[in-house]
């Protein structure tokens, strides 16, 4: 199989932080944000085509996890943090 495209990594990054942003939990929000940054910037000079293969079938696979993890959050929805509520300040 070939090693992914610079332009399907890019989409598979943004597809990572729009489904975390999609966390009704503050915490778990910004975790996963923050680890899908960290990940993919620690990894942005890799050259081995089968360790970037390797990493982006794991975020591939990631992704769905968290697209089901989303799904379930939103089931069992709780009140905002004060935090996120810049109104109520």
């Amino acid at each position: 199989m070939a090693a992914p495209t610079r332009a399907q990594v890019l989409r598979l990054y943004r597809a990572l932080l729009r489904e975390s942003e999609k966390f009704t939990s503050y915490g778990y929000r910004t975790y996963a944000i923050r680890r899908i940054r960290d990940a993919f910037r620690e990894n942005k000079n890799l050259k081995d085509s089968s360790k970037i293969e390797a990493l982006v079938n794991s975020a591939k696979s990631n992704l769905e996890m968290i697209h089901r993890q989303v799904t379930i959050g939103q089931l069992y929805s709780a009140q905002k943090l004060v935090i996120e509520c810049p109104e109520k300040l």
